[in-house]
């Protein structure tokens, strides 16, 4: 099972100095990979109408291809993964684009998690239609491989059309695993069809090991390898006291997950350096 960190995306500020240093960390440490969130907008709570949301315009989130592409410059070993990147919002052949240099720079370490996002505000902002957000996608995933994977791309979709053109570099994973997001049992059939894993977020063991479960037999109905199917689960310093990690990271061991990473945002910590100091600790307590 591999080991990552969720990049503080909305603690950590905007410093280049502690953001190298929280990276070097993580890798130092011995962790596998490094995760990041992604939203482009945040809407003002006190707008007409209001807003309910977890984040508004206050919170930092920075854009993980750039973020990505400093990082990759600054490390030697550690994957980076969008977890996840809200695809739909986004131009396809541009992702493409971006995601390949990405993983040129990177020598191959990028990850690209993906999901429909739940914020309509953004989809306003960037032009696209949030009510078509799941058919796009899937459309979306078979698209970007074909960019990946093939010098020309001949493509005519619903959403899409290219005619006898493609990106140069091509990425130098072929093509860069594409993983999905979301819990819903129409995103978790979806992913089980077209994902080559799963970035599941925000639950506890008990939680989310019935939809780990039930996931895996949507696999198995797709005619895929259930056990060769990635699955990337969390462990909130919010949620999990320090005194149950090691149990909490055995159980997902056990279960068989591929991949389990560590959250330590929104569990009160003041400064850049608390973070670094409890991703220590928990690398730490769990051998």
């Amino acid at each position: 099972m591999k080991l990552g960190v969720v990049f503080p995306q909305t603690e950590i500020g905007s410093d280049p100095v502690v953001i190298r240093e929280y990276a070097q960390a993580a890798e130092d440490l011995g962790y596998d990979y490094l995760l990041a969130y992604d939203h482009v907008l945040g809407a003002n709570p006190d707008r007409p109408g209001g807003w309910t949301g977890p984040y508004t315009f206050r919170e930092t989130f920075h854009e993980p291809f750039v973020l990505f592409a400093y990082l990759a410059a600054l490390t030697r070993r550690l994957e980076l993964v969008t977890g996840i990147l809200i695809l739909p919002q986004r131009q396809t052949a541009l992702v493409a684009k971006q995601a390949a240099e990405l993983d040129v720079l990177s020598g191959g370490r990028l990850r690209l998690g993906v999901g429909l996002g739940w914020n309509a505000v953004e989809y306003e902002a960037l032009n696209e239609d949030f009510h078509t957000r799941g058919r796009r996608m899937e459309e979306q995933a078979a698209l970007l491989r074909e960019l990946w994977t093939r010098p020309l791309v001949t493509f005519k979709g619903e959403y899409h059309t290219i005619s006898d053109a493609g990106i140069n570099p091509l990425p130098v994973q072929q093509p860069i695993p594409l993983w999905f997001g979301g819990h819903a049992d129409p995103a978790l059939r979806r992913i089980a069809r077209l994902a080559d894993g799963w970035i599941a977020s925000g639950m506890v063991y008990e939680k989310l090991r019935p939809q780990v479960d039930t996931l895996r037999g949507y696999v198995s109905d797709a005619g895929r390898d259930p056990a060769a199917f990635g699955i990337d689960v969390r462990v909130s310093l919010r949620s999990t006291p320090p005194g149950e990690w090691a149990q909490e990271v055995e159980r997902w061991r056990g279960a068989g997950v591929s991949h389990l990473c560590f959250n330590t945002m929104n569990a009160g910590l003041e400064s850049p350096q608390q973070h670094i100091e409890l991703i220590r600790q928990f690398k730490a307590a769990i051998g």
